[in-house]
């Protein structure tokens, strides 16, 4: 494992480290992230955990990190037996 349990591949660590990173670049990484965070772990308190770490004021990637805050909301799975049944 690159990074810790809360950034598995240390894909946001490496994002602050890459100079010149457009917010197109952040959000992908981001959606990365996103897919390999475990299950287990709260997404809203891992980014603010990330935000509080690795924020900085003008980064791309620290907008990203306050959008997925602002914005995150857990998935519910559609379909199946469940959405068929009246």
């Amino acid at each position: 494992m690159k990074g810790d349990i809360y950034d598995p591949k240390a894909l946001i660590r490496e994002a602050y480290n890459i100079e010149g990173i457009t917010a197109s670049e952040c959000r992908s990484i981001f959606l990365d992230w996103a897919l390999s965070l475990p299950d287990e772990l709260d997404q809203r308190e891992t980014i603010a955990l990330l935000l509080a770490r690795h924020g900085s004021e003008g980064h791309p990637m620290t907008t990203v990190l306050q959008d997925g805050l602002a914005t995150q909301d857990r998935p519910r799975r559609r379909g199946g037996w469940q959405a068929r049944r009246l």
